[in-house]
């Protein structure tokens, strides 16, 4: 059997969340369906299938796992992986991998790809990731997916099929794009790098961090160190439109039991289901 790294799932309608996140020690996360992951802090073996990966900062807990990564995927011959770096990254990323090269005597084949905010990437044909900035103690990034298709501009919508068909053979664009928020990703960020993305109290998904409960907790210390405290949360508590939101990065100070009693006693009805603590 092979020894792996603390993983839970959780299934959402059409879509998958898997991954595991304690603060200072590891976060790794990855939705299938989307053949996208988040964080390589941990590499569980599982997730090596996975190809495409965005690292929203390079704190150990949140990069370590790189090198790994990319040997189990050249060991099992699979193609190199796609991985999307904070710009100033990518060249300290590549000479640390040529370091482990030397030191393992083998090729680390992969592709950096340097990403900053406001840029967006595409997935695939349906899928786009955008990149907004979030506020930590280094250059730091959250992630929304936004899946996106094509629909009937209003103004044709009335129209009979033959009338559309034949303004789209006569060039005429009859559709436009319209996108929908599937998942979105916080990283390590102090409230700021919340309310900076508006996508993230839309999307379908929000996978964020909650590093303190605790009331005793001074909140402008866990601002300046790029964290979010619950009062962060409860203090929008109404913005968040998801339909799940997952909790996670949890302190190593706390116990899961406390992080429960502290979160369940603010939110005694966990918004009617919608908020899962990752512990």
């Amino acid at each position: 059997m092979v020894n792996n790294l603390p993983v839970r799932t959780l299934a959402h309608k059409d879509l998958t969340i898997e991954g595991y996140s304690r603060a200072a020690v590891q976060t790794y996360w990855r939705i299938p369906e989307f053949k996208v992951g988040f964080d390589l802090g941990g590499q569980p073996w599982s997730f090596m299938g996975t190809q495409t990966w965005f690292v929203s900062h390079c704190h150990m807990d949140h990069i370590v796992a790189l090198p790994v990564y990319i040997a189990r995927r050249r060991m099992m011959k699979m193609e190199p992986p796609v991985i999307y770096l904070p710009e100033h990254a990518i060249d300290p990323a590549h000479k640390i991998l040529k370091l482990f090269s030397r030191l393992d005597r083998g090729r680390l084949p992969c592709e950096l790809l340097p990403i900053r905010p406001g840029d967006e990437i595409e997935l695939s044909r349906e899928l786009v990731v955008t990149i907004s900035e979030t506020v930590h103690t280094v250059p730091s990034m959250g992630f929304v997916v936004w899946q996106r298709r094509r629909k009937l501009k209003p103004e044709y919508q009335g129209l009979a099929g033959d009338a559309i068909r034949d303004l789209r053979q006569s060039g005429t664009d009859v559709t436009a794009e319209v996108r929908v928020p599937r998942v979105a990703y916080l990283g390590d960020s102090s409230p700021a790098g919340l309310d900076n993305c508006p996508a993230m109290f839309e999307a379908s998904v929000l996978i964020m961090e909650m590093t303190f409960v605790a009331p005793g907790h001074r909140k402008d210390k866990i601002h300046k160190f790029g964290h979010m405290h619950l009062d962060d949360f409860m203090e929008r508590i109404d913005r968040f439109k998801n339909e799940l939101i997952v909790a996670s990065h949890f302190s190593t100070r706390y116990h899961p039991n406390q992080v429960r009693h502290h979160v369940e006693h603010a939110v005694p009805d966990m918004l009617g289901g919608r908020l899962h603590l990752w512990l």
